[in-house]
């Protein structure tokens, strides 16, 4: 990551969540959605361009012991090919190595942008043993 970036442990503000997920091509989130699942990560963190915009993110979704869940992964267009994804990736996965027993099961929905940057850091595809499924509640 370029030197004019700077990796924060925890989440981002909530106005800047909502952005990120809208402008780098998730799913749009409510602020309620936002403000009611913002803290309730495992763990979290967040990239800050010397400008102090929030450019990158990701989360955690766990249950400390077994199953871990990577989620929010996200860079603002303007800000990628500069290592931010791989920065978050790196800072998430190194704490589940730190504060998990060992074990881990980590897993991720992967889309087709962030599939390589996935693949570099060992996760492969578990289908057809096993696919991704979801349900959407409205």
């Amino acid at each position: 990551m370029h030197a004019d970036y700077r990796l924060v442990m925890g989440p981002p503000p909530l106005a800047d969540y909502l952005h990120l997920r809208r402008a780098a091509g998730l799913t749009p989130a409510t602020e309620e959605q936002g403000r009611a699942g913002l803290h309730g990560a495992w763990a979290a963190c967040h990239v800050l361009h010397e400008s102090g915009t929030v450019v990158g993110m990701g989360r955690v979704l766990g249950d400390g012991g077994w199953y871990f869940h990577v989620i929010d992964m996200a860079v603002l267009p303007e800000h990628q090919r500069r290592g931010i994804g791989d920065a978050v990736l790196t800072a998430l996965l190194d704490t589940i190595r730190r504060d998990a027993p060992p074990g881990a099961w980590v897993n991720l929905l992967a889309d087709a942008p962030g599939r390589r940057l996935y693949e570099r850091h060992g996760f492969t595809q578990t289908a057809p043993e096993s696919l991704g499924m979801g349900l959407a509640l409205g």
